[in-house]
């Protein structure tokens, strides 16, 4: 299984990466976790614009989605015409919001590009790979995913503040992409998005292999945020997501 980190950046776009957007492969097979704004365009360093097999979306904020339509448009007015539709398993409500971004009517809405599947807590098979999806702590619907593929594994917290279900979520994984968002100062928001020390924290009490701080926010230092992180007692390897950046879980 091979992980490609197409965008990281938190909230919004930043100069040197898209919004939220991961690409696993394995047996040819590419899925993509998120697809947040700007990431449609640094997808295409990767793979070309019609190799998407299934798309799994966390919740419905901008930064984790709104490239659905401008992918929308790629696979409805392709030269070659319209291009079969793609699994996409999201929150219940995407089909309307989605429509609604793209300012198009809710039927057929992006249902003529997208076969939608609502998500619920539980485990499910896409392609080659297990996916597990479970509740994170953050103000809309959101789900975190675990990806499994030949004994290897990858979870990924989406958006979220401090929860067990992360912890359980990413127990033994040999890779965990862990939103960062805040620096660790007093009077932050409450469950709304982990600080790098929560993060690490997370990654420690799940015995995770590989700690990847993501979801990060231009207008803070992604130097402190390591930082934060680096005081948690965290024994394994830890770094900052890059956009292309490549782990290949064998």
């Amino acid at each position: 299984m091979k992980v490609t980190i197409v965008g990281c950046s938190g909230s919004f776009p930043g100069p040197d990466s898209p919004s939220s957007c991961y690409l696993l492969e394995a047996e040819g097979f590419r899925m993509l976790l998120d697809f947040g704004n700007g990431s449609l365009g640094a997808l295409q360093r990767h793979i070309g614009l019609y190799d998407v097999d299934a798309i799994c979306l966390s919740h419905l904020h901008a930064d984790h989605c709104l490239d659905m339509c401008s992918y929308h448009v790629v696979r409805t007015y392709s030269p070659k015409g319209p291009h079969p539709r793609v699994p996409v398993h999201a929150p219940a409500d995407a089909p309307r919001r989605l429509a609604r971004a793209y300012d198009m009517p809710a039927e057929p809405g992006m249902e003529t590009s997208f076969d939608f599947a609502p998500l619920a807590p539980g485990t499910f098979e896409v392609g080659p790979f297990r996916v597990t999806a479970a509740p994170m702590n953050h103000p809309v619907e959101t789900y975190g995913f675990r990806v499994s593929y030949g004994g290897r594994s990858v979870a990924y917290s989406a958006d979220t503040g401090e929860t067990d279900e992360l912890v359980r979520l990413a127990a033994g994984a040999d890779l965990l992409l862990c939103e960062a968002s805040f620096p660790d100062v007093p009077g932050l928001p409450a469950d709304l998005h982990l600080t790098g020390r929560q993060a690490a924290e997370h990654a420690a009490r799940a015995e995770a292999g590989t700690l990847v701080l993501t979801h990060l926010v231009p207008w803070h230092d992604p130097a402190r945020i390591l930082d934060d992180a680096s005081r948690a007692g965290f024994p394994g390897r830890m770094e900052l997501a890059r956009s292309g950046a490549v782990y290949d879980l064998g």
